[in-house]
């Protein structure tokens, strides 16, 4: 991975919107930073993760807006592979993949969070997304590499 981009892609997991400022689309970084704004302020995400650093899963998840939250991990991911592929000029093929498991199955934890425990623990609607985000890349890591195949193989 090429310096710039990784410089792009860490921002952009940072806070989406800073990759597209880097790559100077000043007018999209600056939609997603709004949006990201709304999303989290809609949301009380930012309260949920300092009860979650706390470790009051129940407060975090009684502060959790959730019908805010569930927007917030596809525009994230979206904001993240955008910046991503825009970095450098050409995004190779099927990049979009491992995004958009992530952003699925992300939904899918953040969806559980208030029920799913690990362990018999309730790890709530911080931790548990980000534990989903695992089985999100090597799905997406697993079929982009079909597709990587399928495309180069004669018909």
């Amino acid at each position: 991975m090429k310096e710039k981009r990784l410089e792009i892609l860490l921002w952009s997991i940072a806070f989406p919107g800073f990759g597209q400022l880097l790559n100077g689309q000043v007018i999209k970084g600056l939609s997603f930073i709004l949006l990201e704004v709304i999303l989290n302020v809609n949301s009380s995400f930012n309260m949920a993760i300092v009860h979650s650093f706390h470790g009051n899963i129940e407060k975090a998840i009684e502060v959790t807006d959730y019908q805010w939250l569930m927007f917030y991990p596809c525009v994230y991911m979206f904001a993240v592979w955008d910046a991503y592929c825009q970095a450098d000029g050409e995004c190779p093929p099927y990049t979009f993949v491992p995004f958009a498991f992530c952003a699925y199955s992300v939904t899918v934890g953040l969806i559980y969070s208030p029920l799913f425990k690990v362990g018999g623990v309730l790890i709530g609607p911080v931790w548990l997304p980000i534990l989903f985000l695992l089985p999100g890349i090597i799905i997406g890591l697993f079929v982009r590499s079909l597709l990587l195949r399928s495309s180069r193989s004669p018909s």
